[in-house]
């Protein structure tokens, strides 16, 4: 049977956005097909992002939390790392998640074809398979989800010693040094991943803080753990120079104060940001509009300037974020099924999995500052907390942002064992239009880390178990 030439709903891009607006939009009863080069369903995402990396973070997690037994009186006597064992555990995670979403496609009856899509006009696309076949199909209404791809440095030299957020998924072989550009989340979860590995690792982050979006009272705690495993970890340093040596590559850094110094390492790993994917999508020949930054604009519907066109995820602004994107993606299937929904998010959070976890959502201290608003920051140091104590990991932090008037919460931040999934509570918070008084009258279970949020609530009444506080 050849593939339709017409459909209702055309979703271009199969990460978790484009999948989720497939799934979501076949689950309402609408016709769909779904573009992708891929095999299946999944994305950068799942193919080469989120979900390899985490299975990586968790194989150097078990490497960190053996050596660190011995400070609980339990010692291996010898450990050992085999790294293409663990890139074949990664691979079959890959290999387990998206032929899953391949099945999921099929049993929605989805037509999935494995090809990239250029718009021909705001009505119709070419799509051309590896193979060099192609096809012409027409549609009704389109969904834009091409997600973004890594940025790299103008002068960089072509070389297979220099890595992106992809190549440097196959630890086949680690390097001894590494050199990675970009102190955001992707650098910092590679630099986990490598120096739990043997590799010696630095850091070079152009901007003066790591993680910026972030408040520097908890950066301050996950740089101090990193300080102690990287060769080196820089901050207002640039790469201003790239060449090839007969030993791997010779970079030119230079510091704030415009000092120059040259080093050598096997590898370099850029992590300096990513873009948009819209190359090779010819939306000229559509009425879609870019931003300056070349995203693409969007309503809160996620619709763009041209009525048939919607955009969704990365391709769509920032932040470049797959929970933001399936959020996204349910959206547009809605409104293309002809419900009245909007994109407007309580907050979205923010996690890096590094060791230890950082997350983050809504308002941060720093915002609160610059926009002038009247708050109360509520911080409670797991040294004080005993669940922290018994997992001998006490350098973690919770941090709410309150309104100061009404104590309704406006944000929160952790750094520690497992925030990532700590976080949602405070998500579910402002959803609902919480209080810190609603949330240090919830009963959380003992002993938990959960329990660092409701005696974080707590201080906003000067009040608090396991922290004193001398009356004034």
């Amino acid at each position: 049977m050849n593939p339709p030439d017409h459909t209702p709903l055309l979703v271009i891009g199969a990460g978790p956005g484009g999948y989720t607006a497939a799934f979501m939009a076949a689950d309402l009863k609408i016709d769909v097909t779904l573009v992708d080069i891929k095999p299946n369903p999944g994305g950068i995402c799942l193919f080469e992002g989120c979900i390899p990396t985490k299975a990586l973070l968790h194989a150097v997690k078990i490497i960190a939390d053996t050596k660190a037994a011995q400070d609980i009186g339990i010692e291996f006597k010898e450990l050992y790392a085999d790294p293409p064992k663990i890139n074949r555990f990664k691979d079959d995670v890959v290999k387990k998640l998206t032929s899953g979403l391949g099945q999921l496609a099929k049993m929605r009856q989805i037509r999935y074809i494995r090809g990239r899509a250029e718009f021909l006009n705001s009505s119709s696309v070419k799509i051309s398979s590896e193979d060099g076949s192609g096809q012409e199909l027409s549609f009704d209404q389109a969904i834009i989800a091409t997600g973004s791809q890594s940025v790299h440095l103008p002068f960089e030299p072509p070389s297979d010693l220099i890595l992106d957020s992809t190549t440097a998924l196959n630890i086949q072989e680690i390097p001894k040094t590494l050199l990675i550009v970009g102190g955001g989340y992707i650098g910092l979860e590679f630099a986990t991943i490598y120096s739990e590995l043997g590799c010696h690792v630095t850091v070079a982050e152009m901007l003066p803080q790591l993680l910026p979006q972030a408040d520097h009272d908890l950066v301050a705690i996950l740089q101090k753990r990193l300080e102690l495993n990287l060769a080196g970890l820089h901050t207002a340093t640039s790469v201003r120079e790239i060449k090839g040596t007969a030993k791997g590559l010779s970079v030119k850094l230079e510091d704030k104060d415009g000092n120059i110094r040259n080093e050598g390492y096997e590898k370099i790993l850029m992590a300096v940001g990513r873009k948009p994917l819209t190359q090779g999508l010819n939306l000229e020949k559509t009425s879609v509009e870019l931003t300056p930054n070349g995203f693409i604009k969007v309503n809160d519907q996620r619709r763009t300037s041209d009525p048939k066109i919607y955009a969704i995820g990365d391709v769509a602004g920032q932040p470049m974020l797959a929970h933001k994107a399936a959020h996204e993606a349910r959206v547009a299937a809605r409104v293309i099924a002809g419900q009245d929904t909007a994109f407007h998010p309580s907050a979205i959070p923010s996690v890096i999995y590094t060791n230890p976890e950082m997350a983050w959502c809504g308002l941060t201290e720093t915002e609160a500052k610059e926009k002038s608003r009247d708050i109360k920051t509520l911080k409670f140091p797991w040294m004080a907390s005993g669940r922290a104590v018994t997992l001998n990991r006490t350098e973690g932090l919770t941090k709410l942002i309150v309104d100061a008037q009404d104590g309704k919460l406006l944000g929160m931040g952790i750094i520690g064992e497992s925030a990532g999934e700590m976080i949602a509570e405070g998500l579910l918070a402002m959803q609902l239009g919480a209080t810190a008084r609603d949330i240090m009258h919830t009963i959380h279970p003992h002993p938990t880390l959960s329990e660092t949020i409701m005696e974080a609530a707590e201080i906003y009444l000067g009040q608090s178990t396991h922290i004193f506080r001398r009356q004034k």
